[in-house]
């Protein structure tokens, strides 16, 4: 998988990813480009965790049978993002993020591999989260209608 800052310009047909967490007790698939542009925060969570994600409506995403149940949620501030993990390794392979709780912030480094080809990681202010949020154009990830386009700016 390659990763940059440059702006992506290859093709963004869809593909089915599958990943899940390091036990691999909690698994799901996720329709998204073979091209995605990633987020990399610097809240107090993702820098501590050290998570790149990218983002896509949560009609996209489905979590495998019996995953749920390996799952349990970690929320602080405003308690939107929701920060799931599993019980048993404690990897967040993926959550629901405050910037786009219509949508399913999916780990990059959870994605089995294969099936990622590029990823364009940009930054997010989260120690500005409120002013960084207004001016970047994360909430659009999650909309439907909008998918393929994100990819390609």
């Amino acid at each position: 998988m390659e990763t940059s800052s440059a702006v992506i310009e290859t093709e963004s047909e869809s593909v089915l990813h599958h990943g899940g967490c390091h036990c691999r007790r909690v698994r799901w698939q996720v329709q998204a480009p073979a091209s995605v542009v990633a987020w990399k925060c610097n809240c107090s969570d993702c820098t501590m965790r050290g998570n790149i994600h990218f983002i896509v409506p949560s009609t996209c995403f489905s979590l495998a049978k019996g995953s749920e149940q390996c799952l349990t949620t970690y929320t602080f501030g405003t308690h939107t993002a929701k920060h799931t993990f599993c019980k048993f390794c404690g990897i967040t392979s993926f959550y629901i993020p405050r910037s786009n709780p219509d949508g399913i912030a999916v780990t990059v480094k959870c994605v089995d591999p294969g099936t990622l080809k590029h990823v364009e990681i940009r930054q997010f202010n989260g120690t500005k989260w409120e002013d960084f949020y207004v001016q970047s154009s994360i909430a659009s990830f999650s909309k439907i209608e909008s998918v393929s386009s994100n990819n390609l700016k």
